[in-house]
């Protein structure tokens, strides 16, 4: 009998999916998420890692939440978020590492991201746990064959034809390359160029999703976030000029390497270069223009190590935390607050080609080879 049940039961899930993938051409904008810390949706909260976000005050103004953590990296939304929700999307994209995803779920999009991870294997090691670049590559094709053993290999290439893939990594491999090296865990240093070829090289080699439509977001200017600054004992106003220009030269590497994709596979398929440095910087410098006060200093957790961030509801303890979160470009030392990623994903959503290129976001969710 309960072998019945369990088969009714799948009988039925696979109905439901079945029917849901009748609707397709209705159904609203799908994305799978790549990446690191910047658009985690909650992957590292259950994993073994120093590299969490899963206790106050983050998420305190995710809405979807009621202000509870979910393990997102900053006080609200993240920019897949935000794209997700202007395109259409009925819900955010889930965790794949979550227990409690459902199978039918996975037809709306999934989230990859990791935090601490980078396109190199080794980045973000100090952190124990953490999934890189090539280990989401994986679990998506867990997903890809899941999908093929419930509608076939042809509704399957379908369907992932009209879903946006995004990646969003680069940042935490800049940033351990220019950390201090630890005794017993020092390596031989690639130079800045090697740096950049082969974070280049291997990120290409994971784009080969079979999927059509893709955007990669470049690094943003690193030299100005609160931890680099501090590093560098950098005073206030100040940006590390040697990180920006290594951020900058891996962004025009890639960029040319995403050009060369477009050339080499358009237009069955199309990679979307958004330009996240040039879009955060103007933020920076002209952040009283955009209605921020505070462009260098983070919201919570203090400029000044260890960046901690955190508030504890049975005690009078917590690290220090601004008033106003939309008065500040930073939600930590790493990461922006939610005011600041609204304004990156109108402008990779319905920017020109100086934010955005060969087309936008928007275009891109409609784009038909």
């Amino acid at each position: 009998m309960a072998l019945l049940k369990a088969s009714f039961s799948t009988s039925l899930l696979m109905v439901s999916i079945l029917i849901s993938l009748q609707l397709l051409p209705s159904l609203s904008y799908t994305s799978f998420v790549f990446g690191d810390s910047l658009v985690d949706a909650g992957n590292n909260d259950y994993l073994f890692t120093l590299s969490k976000a899963d206790s106050p005050p983050y998420g305190i103004d995710f809405a979807a939440s009621g202000g509870r953590p979910t393990g997102r990296f900053t006080n609200g939304r993240t920019i897949s978020d935000i794209l997700g929700q202007a395109l259409g999307a009925k819900s955010f994209p889930p965790p794949y590492l979550a227990p409690d995803t459902r199978a039918g779920e996975i037809f709306g999009g999934v989230n990859y991201a990791s935090g601490a991870s980078g396109i190199l294997d080794d980045t973000g090691s100090l952190f124990i746990g953490r999934i890189p670049l090539r280990n989401q590559v994986d679990y998506f094709e867990q997903t890809r064959d899941y999908m093929v053993k419930v509608v076939t290999e042809n509704r399957t290439r379908e369907f992932l034809k009209q879903a946006v893939f995004s990646i969003t990594t680069g940042s935490n491999d800049i940033v351990n390359y220019i950390e201090p090296s630890i005794p017993f865990f020092q390596r031989d240093k690639l130079s800045p160029s090697m740096l950049q070829d082969v974070m280049v090289s291997n990120l290409t080699v994971q784009l080969k999703l079979g999927a059509r439509k893709f955007f990669v977001v470049g690094v943003g200017p690193l030299g100005c976030i609160p931890f680099v600054r501090a590093l560098k004992l950098l005073p206030s106003g100040r940006c590390s000029l040697v990180i920006n220009k290594l951020t900058q030269g891996y962004n025009t590497k890639l960029r040319k390497m995403l050009d060369r994709l477009n050339q080499e596979m358009g237009p069955e398929s199309i990679f979307v270069y958004a330009n996240s440095y040039d879009i955060v910087d103007e933020i920076i410098q002209r952040h009283q223009q955009y209605g921020f006060e505070k462009a260098y200093d983070p919201c919570c957790g203090g400029s000044l190590p260890p960046f901690l961030c955190f508030r504890q509801s049975n005690l009078n303890i917590s690290s220090t935390l601004c008033e106003d979160r939309y008065k500040y470009v930073f939600w930590d030392a790493f990461h922006p607050t939610e005011a600041a990623n609204v304004l990156v994903a109108e402008k990779l959503l319905d920017g020109d080609e100086s934010d955005v290129s060969p087309i936008n976001i928007r275009q891109l969710s409609d784009y038909v080879s």
